[in-house]
């Protein structure tokens, strides 16, 4: 689907405002890893569980269905080398680490689809995609899921620049910082700009992760309520294992095997079915490129201001009217590059750390983060959007928020490349 993104400002209010919505969601069991042999525990196995909580929530049919939507993303990053994976009668990795469109298709027997889309990008764009699809008029009921896959041995191993003893090219301003080509050095260096700039530390951190997980053990289906169902403290953290100084393993999301799957249609279907529509009011999308191989602060800071302004641009509502964020948290160490850029509940430039400081908890009047995130979680990246969600419903159990639910925003990757959606329980917002 050609030119679906909404990445530029200037492109005025989305033409789909208010027209499409979520209508259903479901999620898997979630567990640290698969080991290979359980075909319920695998990638297809996963997927094909979600969809079917997201269909049973939404109370529709398999013959609705006539769109069908995932990413292959994550498949790149998290399986194991080299091949063969499996013996024979496996041909294919399809349904194993990771599920097409055509293999839903094919093991739910659904018969009226008439748009598949198996190598979406990764969550946060991937749902923009799914709204516009439906927008535009190429499904009137999608389903759209996505995996997380994690396979026992070393993460990432199998990528074959990770296995050379040369780092060439421009690899060799990468590779050397260790995993995802030095993403992680890059967001530390990051961070310690940011710790330079606004006088603050890693220890300010401490209620921000502790918060993440205390929201994730309110969440029943969380990896940390159902395998280590215990709250993090301050002490724990100040004295987590270093990862990349400063940062600890847990400023880091867990990678899990897990799925969850959402259901989008037209808002006229929307208002038939079981459950409150949550609307669609826009979708926007980041992926800036520095100046060098490595991003500064001032790039990730402008690159979310820009994100926020088409944000508002496009949905028509302005960010201090949104009740339920829910940014990126894959490392604590640039999420407050999303509350400040912004600037919700009027956090401004350097003010994070003290807002963090403050009451963040879904029982106060800052909630921020209300999903617990990937830090509370575990690395789904989908529990930004389910708790989105569920708040606007009123359907968030013990997470429910005091505060107004009525306009939520999520979404994921680093700042300077990411996705966001914003929802409301209203068409009309």
């Amino acid at each position: 689907m050609a030119n679906w993104q909404r990445d530029k400002e200037g492109m005025g209010l989305w033409e789909h405002r208010g027209k499409v919505a979520v209508v259903g969601w479901g999620q898997s069991y979630i567990q640290r890893r698969w080991d290979g042999v359980d075909l319920e525990r695998s990638c297809g196995g996963t997927s094909k569980e979600s969809i079917l909580k997201a269909i049973s929530d939404a109370g529709i049919g398999l013959d609705e269905i006539d769109g069908l939507m995932t990413s292959k993303e994550t498949r790149a990053e998290q399986t194991w080398a080299p091949r063969p994976y499996f013996a024979p009668p496996y041909d294919t990795e399809d349904g194993l680490t990771y599920c097409s469109g055509e293999f839903i298709q094919k093991e739910l027997g659904l018969k009226n689809v008439k748009y598949i889309e198996s190598d979406a990008p990764y969550i946060g764009p991937m749902l923009g995609m799914a709204a516009q699809a439906v927008g535009d008029g190429m499904a009137e009921t999608l389903v759209c899921w996505y995996p997380m896959v994690n396979l026992s041995g070393r993460y990432g191993h199998n990528n074959p620049a990770n296995n050379s003893n040369e780092a060439k090219g421009g690899n060799a301003f990468t590779l050397p910082w260790g995993y995802q080509s030095g993403a992680m050095f890059n967001n530390a260096i990051v961070f310690q700009q940011y710790c330079q700039r606004y006088n603050t530390s890693h220890e300010a951190l401490a209620p921000f992760v502790m918060n993440q997980r205390r929201n994730g053990l309110l969440t029943p289906w969380s990896y940390y309520s159902l395998h280590e169902p215990y709250q993090l403290t301050k002490e724990d953290y100040l004295n987590g294992r270093v990862v990349e100084e400063p940062l600890v393993v847990y400023d880091c999301d867990r990678p899990v095997m897990a799925c969850a799957a959402f259901i989008f249609t037209t808002a006229e279907k929307a208002k038939k079915l079981r459950q409150k529509p949550v609307y669609i009011l826009n979708h926007a999308q980041n992926s800036v490129r520095g100046r060098s191989t490595m991003a500064t602060l001032d790039e990730h800071q402008e690159a979310v201001s820009s994100l926020a302004r088409k944000m508002e641009e496009g949905s028509g509502v302005n960010i201090k009217d949104v009740d339920i964020f829910n940014p990126y948290d894959g490392y604590a160490t640039f999420t407050q590059q999303f509350l400040e850029g912004f600037q919700w509940h009027g956090v401004g430039r350097g003010e994070a750390h003290d807002f963090y400081a403050d009451d963040i908890r879904v029982e106060g009047p800052h909630p921020f983060l209300s999903s617990g995130g990937n830090l509370g979680t575990g690395r789904t990246r989908s529990a930004l959007h389910s708790d989105s969600i569920e708040q606007l419903r009123g359907t968030a159990g013990p997470r429910q928020v005091n505060v107004k639910a009525e306009i939520a925003l999520a979404g994921s990757n680093t700042p300077d490349a990411c996705g966001f959606v914003m929802y409301s329980s209203h068409q009309g917002s």
